[in-house]
């Protein structure tokens, strides 16, 4: 009798190891959608935001045609990106346009004190900064999920229930270091 109910104690135990550790699978998976879903959302703002930057700097300049060109197509670009490595190669790109619109701006002294521009690269930074914050989030989200996919003993549960590691939303090293060359 005593072994039966050793035997069921355990049984019950292991099951409820199980319970947590599959909530606990659902609760990072659902954290990740939702860092995810906050990227989306500052991604949107600043593709809202790009158009109006590009008209205030289009009335300053005009022989940058091309710059406004590859902002433009950058933009599409990125909000066309499907797969996530897609989206942070297209999102390189759009960064990296962008800081070419902001490097005309500084031949420009007028366009410099123009208080659109100045809201709309305002606007624009706090854009960013919320991007960055937001994919630190959904990183930190991922590479805890993909932990305990891979640690031992969660990554039984995590095989039984087919739960599969993420990818992290990472950007290029060479957007981040070098600056952008724009020449007149």
């Amino acid at each position: 009798m005593s072994i039966t109910l050793i035997l069921v104690v355990v049984l019950v135990a292991l099951l409820f190891l199980v319970i947590i550790a599959y909530n606990s699978f659902i609760r990072l998976i659902n954290r990740a959608k939702e860092a995810w879903a906050d990227i989306n959302v500052q991604l949107k703002r600043r593709y809202d935001l790009i158009p109006n930057l590009v008209n205030t700097v289009k009335g300053y300049t005009t022989h940058e045609a091309n710059v406004f060109e590859n902002v433009t197509k950058a933009r599409s670009m990125a909000m066309g990106a499907g797969t996530l490595v897609e989206k942070g190669k297209a999102e390189n790109m759009l960064t990296g346009a962008l800081k070419s619109i902001f490097a005309i701006a500084e031949a420009y002294p007028e366009l410099k004190a123009n208080q659109n521009f100045l809201e709309l690269q305002k606007e624009l930074s706090d854009t960013e900064n919320k991007i960055q914050a937001s994919r630190r989030f959904y990183n930190t989200m991922v590479r805890d999920l993909n932990t305990k996919i891979e640690s031992f003993p969660t990554n039984m549960i995590a095989e039984a229930f087919n739960f599969s590691k993420m990818e992290f939303f990472e950007l290029e090293e060479e957007n981040i270091k070098n600056p952008v060359s724009v020449s007149f």
